[in-house]
């Protein structure tokens, strides 16, 4: 199948097809005049691609881990790759401190909203 037929099957743009393909994230052959060909396994590893991203693993992880993954029903399961559990809790530590830093920026974004509020309050004295 050709780029157009694996965007269609995955809802996912050709731009971002040819990007995972710069990533080494799909590896498609390539037909004597340069057209990409796909097979029936890309759209499942688009679709793996698509849900690692959703977990928020940047796509130098992915194509780390995406191998170690499949399909069971609607839930990725993992399989026993090596490294691919320590890559997964660095991952998941990396996002709990970006949500902490984020908490940390939230509260005293409206601890400054709450004092411009109340020093612009038009019935204060």
């Amino acid at each position: 199948m050709r780029i157009g037929d694996l965007s269609r099957e995955t809802e996912v743009s050709r731009r971002l097809l040819r990007y995972y393909e710069e990533q080494g994230l799909l590896k498609p052959t390539r037909c004597a005049n340069g057209y990409r060909e796909y097979t029936q396994s890309d759209i499942a590893a688009v679709r793996r691609i698509r849900a690692l991203l959703a977990a928020g693993l940047p796509t130098t992880v992915i194509a780390q881990v995406l191998r170690c993954v499949h399909e069971e029903g609607q839930h990725l399961v993992p399989s026993g790759c090596p490294g691919m559990v320590s890559h997964l809790r660095r991952e998941n530590a990396r996002i709990a401190d970006a949500i902490a830093r984020l908490q940390t920026a939230q509260r005293a974004l409206g601890a400054l909203l709450a004092r411009q509020s109340v020093s612009h309050d038009p019935s204060a004295p």
